[in-house]
């Protein structure tokens, strides 16, 4: 199946938990988190693809083409598609939400390959956690991570897609969100093997990618701080040519991700989104409104009131990025920030051939 490319966004609960899968059990992961977003967002599902809520909601059934885990129309792989299914039917899924809650949950149950197709339920904890964006997300090209050679690279693309400020880990950490703790019991192993090999491939075909530097005591490596960076040239033009019509285009609305993120992080009601809805459009002019909602939640909520906190930020930050106050009229044309938009999107419609 040829895969479209889009930008998922995924909770960073599952960005973090702890697993060890294969790259085709990844690729189901994905392809899940995938169908999760579409439902979330009321979009059609692609030919083939089916969700269906089971047991009073407590499950979900998901069939898709078996072709929707390979990497492009040359593998045929189908083998490894149906091990890796059944390796997905042995594991469990371990997360917290918080510090107080730890949960361990079967991934999948009963999986079934049959006609091209495969068909298997997932436990609703489980999907609802693809969508819990508390502890905020990440955005990646999904086509970009369908075709990662390494599981590795999966991971550390997860963690740093569209990250720009520098992350610690210990050695330990990693091992333990990795799965790896058995294994590669030197650490220069574990950088030769696991973070090398996702830097070099991420650096090939990633928009994102990463240095390191070593923290150390004495000769032992302690931990790694990682220097997130972008790269322009691996990022699929036709995606950011999209990501950049949506800011400008004065009709575009708010998206059900976004609503269900302001009820469940700020704990708006409808009405009260309704009543700031001229406020939330003209952030989404000017803003990712999401990226910047996500970095304001902890001291949204210190607050007295995380609303009107968000309110107030959101007001100061689109002020800001308009440059001055207009008046109606005598607004001018365009402001610097519109002018910088509009500048690169005629650049990346030249680049696609759209002029």
């Amino acid at each position: 199946m040829l895969i479209t490319n889009k930008d998922v966004i995924q909770s960073y609960i599952l960005t973090v938990a702890k697993y060890d899968f294969n790259v085709y059990e990844k690729r189901i992961l994905y392809r899940l988190v995938e169908i999760a977003q579409m439902e979330l967002e009321g979009k059609k599902l692609n030919s083939g693809f089916r969700i269906d809520k089971l047991l009073f909601d407590e499950m979900r059934e998901v069939t898709m083409p078996i072709s929707a885990f390979l990497k492009d129309e040359e593998d045929e792989n189908y083998t490894r598609v149906k091990e890796s299914l059944k390796r997905l039917r042995n594991k469990t899924f371990e997360y917290s939400t918080h510090e107080k809650q730890w949960k361990l949950i079967g991934l999948i149950e009963m999986p079934e390959f049959n006609n091209g197709y495969a068909k298997f339920k997932v436990h609703r904890e489980v999907y609802e956690a693809m969508l819990n964006f508390s502890k905020g997300f990440r955005k990646y090209e999904l086509k970009t991570a369908m075709t990662f050679e390494s599981a590795y690279t999966m991971r550390f693309y997860e963690l740093f897609a569209d990250k720009k400020d520098p992350i610690t880990y210990t050695i330990d950490n990693l091992k333990i969100m990795f799965g790896l703790e058995k294994k590669y019991k030197q650490t220069g192993d574990f950088l030769i093997y696991v973070v090398d090999v996702a830097k070099r491939e991420l650096d090939a075909k990633a928009p994102y990618s990463f240095t390191y530097t070593k923290n150390c005591k004495g000769k032992k490596i302690l931990s790694l701080k990682f220097h997130p960076f972008n790269i322009p040239a691996n990022r699929d033009e036709n995606l950011e040519h999209k990501e950049l019509q949506k800011h400008i285009a004065l009709s575009w609305d708010i998206n059900k991700m976004v609503v269900d993120y302001l009820m469940q992080n700020y704990l708006f009601d409808r009405e009260g989104i309704k009543n700031n809805m001229e406020t939330f459009k003209d952030a989404n002019k000017y803003l990712d409104l999401m990226d910047f909602m996500s970095k304001k939640k902890r001291k949204a909520n210190d607050s007295p009131s995380p609303q009107g906190y968000l309110i107030k930020a959101l007001k100061g930050e689109i002020a800001k990025a308009k440059g001055e106050k207009q008046t109606e009229k005598n607004a001018p044309a365009d402001t610097p920030v519109d002018a910088n938009i509009k500048k690169r999107v005629l650049e990346s419609m030249a680049k696609i051939g759209k002029i």
